[in-house]
């Protein structure tokens, strides 16, 4: 694949997990690449409980935040999750830092693979891949202008009665947090058309805008963790425009009802819209995974 970097590991019968047994010789290998927030956990406000409390579903904390629980998935989603990373390999594929992703605690066995800094880093048993890291930095000097240019710009535009922070992530692309009631009409469109001469993408989602470098993919990533364990199947699911590039690369994929793709109307040809919203969508599209990746098993 164009996206492959050299590197001493190599697809093997060791790999973890399979459509038959996890790591049987010869068996096809079913990878799934998901992004998490939004997609698989949920904040209290974004799991969308719309029916009576009586009816509202048990919840599994995952993550933790400041002393106080911050992220959740239904019991339902969190079983489904724990029978899908047991039979194939499951990647949590995320724009979260290596830091942010560490304070989440699937259900399941821990993955051997984890996608952070959407696509900036491959985690190998929780290690950052050190030849992947050196491929993304080249990469992102030789076709990007640089990251304090694009800050320099956020910058100089922003304005205080909105902006309520701005940070850096990994060094590798920058993220605001707005107010989004205050924030004006146009600005973001306006940082958009800019970004995009200087090779850089940017995306709103919920209070957040995040500008990163264009070569900064999660679909590449992707490539290389399928290229690595001789994927044989590729499924992804996300919710936001910085999700849209690893929907289009995998061979299904699914999105919610929710998110910046749904407000958009974003679609492609193998990715399947979801009615389903909230936690709701979450439970679904995991479903959706342990379905694709076992045609034979009986729906539940």
């Amino acid at each position: 694949m164009s996206e492959s970097v050299n590197t001493p590991e190599s697809p093997s019968a060791d790999a973890p997990g399979s459509a038959g047994v996890p790591g049987s010789a010869g068996a096809p290998v079913t990878l799934v690449a998901s992004d998490l927030d939004r997609t698989l956990i949920y904040s209290a406000a974004s799991l969308q409980l719309t029916m009576p409390d009586a009816q509202a579903p048990r919840l599994l904390c995952v993550e933790v935040y400041g002393g106080a629980p911050l992220s959740y998935m239904t019991e339902t989603a969190a079983a489904l999750l724990d029978e899908l990373a047991r039979t194939t390999v499951f990647v949590p594929t995320t724009t979260r830092t290596r830091e942010q992703y560490g304070r989440i605690h699937l259900p399941g066995p821990a993955p051997r693979y984890a996608i952070c800094a959407n696509g900036g880093h491959i985690l190998v048993d929780g290690v950052s891949d050190p030849d992947w890291q050196d491929h993304v930095v080249r990469r992102i000097a030789g076709e990007c202008a640089s990251l304090g240019e694009v800050r320099a710009h956020i910058q100089a535009t922003a304005h205080p009665s909105w902006l309520l922070k701005e940070r850096v992530a990994e060094d590798l692309f920058a993220y605001l947090v707005v107010d989004r009631g205050a924030l004006p009409e146009g600005w973001v469109k306006e940082l958009t058309a800019w970004a995009d001469i200087k090779g850089w993408t940017v995306s709103l989602q919920g209070r957040k805008v995040y500008a990163v470098p264009k070569p900064l993919t999660k679909s590449a990533a992707m490539h290389e963790v399928a290229r690595r364990c001789g994927a044989t199947l590729t499924l992804a699911a996300g919710d936001s425009l910085l999700d849209a590039d690893l929907l289009i690369a995998a061979d299904r994929a699914w999105r919610p009802g929710h998110g910046e793709l749904a407000d958009c109307g974003w679609g492609a040809p193998t990715t399947e819209v979801l009615r389903e919203r909230g936690g709701a969508a979450g439970e679904e599209i995991l479903r959706r995974f342990v379905r694709a990746a076992d045609p034979l098993r009986v729906s539940r």
